[in-house]
Order: structure tokens, then C-alpha cells, then sequence
């Protein structure tokens, strides 16, 4: 689960900073399980700074967390063009893997650098907060593209906010062979105090590793922010 979904305000609340608490539960095929994510975001004369780290509880036996991922982001103004940033960013994550004897082996699940330029893209109806990257996947002979859109709008007098976003990259697979991966994560939410939210998001991916082919995982979540 990503991500991006604070960012958004650099465009509506250039001096608001915020972090959120989100847990979903998973009703994705052979998932069925509590995923955390804690994200921030906190602007500053110069930019901004993002970050989100997920958590997946599904360990046999106990289910307790069996993967982190996290993902960092910094946001820099350019002066020279309103509303164009440069941005670099770093993900990683580790996954625990139980095996036939007992024990418990960790895997990297490969860190990612990425660079670029953001500029908000305004459609009339919905800004797409638009990323164009310069991705450079561990273990990869050659680096990749990323475009990126984040939206975020609010609807029902700021009742219900919709918003996600639309990953595009090129990466390897296990053979070497490149593939252009798509993931998105759009999010519903009801708004039902000051600080809570109620709502679901339903993450969809093709060949998003190690799956082939698409993927279609909804959940529903609790959303506290502080």
C-alpha cells in the first residue's frame, strides 16, 4: 500500500502539517489480513516532506507483522516556475518469511531510488498532482521511468474526500526481461468527526511483483489524524 495521499495538501494548505494513522483490513484473495500505514507530511519554506510506512500483519501463528515498507519523499520549490517542484525519494522494505523447520529468514524486497519533477495539473473538476521520475530499481541493469497522479477531492460540503493515486513504471522481472507496471489505490472516505474517518480503498495492479497479470485488492479502514 502507497501512499502520496498527504502530499496532496502542498497544493490546498501550504502551512499545514499533518500525519495520519491508517488501519485496513484486507479482502484481497489469500490476504485477509490488518495492514497499517502511518504517514506525515510537513511543509517548510523551502518544500516539503512526505513519508508513509506499511505494515502487514500476517505471520503464521501468531500474525503479527510479517512486512515494512516505507517510502520518503522530499519536495524542494523552484522559484523559477509557480507550482514546479524537484523531488527525491527513497523506498525499501523487508518482508519475514517462516520456514519448514521452524525458523524465520528476512527478504529485502529491493530499495529504489527515484528523482524528478511534480507540477498540479488542473482539470476543472480534479487537480492531478503530476510526477515525472527517474527511477533506479535495486538489482536492475538499466534504470526506469515513473509517472505518477495524485488527486484528491472533496465532496458533500468536505463529508466524503476521495482520493488516491496512479503509479506507471517500467522495471525487470525475474528473468530480465522489462515489464511496465501499473498500480493504483484510489480511497473513499466518510468523514465522521474533527479527527476520523471511515472508509475503504481498493488497491489494483498489474504485474506488480511477484504477481503476473491484475490484481484487485479491496479493503475497508479506519483513518485518524492528529
Amino acid at each position: 500500500m502507497k501512499k502520496y495521499i498527504i502530499w496532496i495538501l502542498i497544493c490546498f494548505a501550504g502551512s499545514l502539517a499533518a500525519q495520519n494513522l491508517q488501519v485496513h483490513y484486507d479482502f484481497g484473495k489469500d490476504r485477509e489480513y490488518v495492514t497499517t500505514t502511518l504517514e506525515m507530511f510537513k511543509p517548510d519554506e523551502y518544500g516539503a516532506t512526505f513519508f508513509f510506512v506499511d505494515m502487514d500483519y500476517d505471520f503464521p501463528g501468531n500474525q503479527s507483522m510479517s512486512m515494512g515498507y516505507w517510502e520518503f519523499a522530499r519536495y524542494i520549490n523552484l522559484p523559477f516556475i509557480p507550482k514546479l517542484s524537484a523531488t527525491v525519494q527513497y523506498n525499501d522494505g523487508v518482508m519475514a518469511i517462516p520456514d519448514d523447520e521452524g525458523s524465520t529468514f528476512a527478504i529485502p524486497l529491493g530499495h529504489a531510488w527515484l528523482a524528478g519533477l511534480t507540477y498540479p495539473i488542473d482539470l476543472k473538476f480534479i487537480t492531478l498532482n503530476t510526477e515525472l521520475l527517474y527511477r533506479y530499481q535495486w538489482g536492475s541493469d538499466n534504470p526506469d521511468m515513473q509517472i505518477t497522479f495524485v488527486w484528491f477531492k472533496s465532496l458533500f460540503n468536505d463529508k466524503i474526500h476521495f482520493t488516491g493515486y496512479w503509479d506507471i513504471w517500467t522495471q525487470d522481472d525475474f528473468s530480465g526481461e522489462k515489464q511496465t507496471i501499473i498500480q493504483t489505490e484510489p480511497q473513499l472516505w466518510y468523514i465522521l468527526g474533527k479527527h476520523l474517518a471511515i472508509g475503504s480503498e481498493v488497491e489494483i495492479s498489474k504485474n506488480f511483483l511477484p504477481y503476473d497479470g491484475w490484481q484487485f485488492m479491496p479493503t475497508c479502514g479506519l483513518k485518524w489524524e492528529f
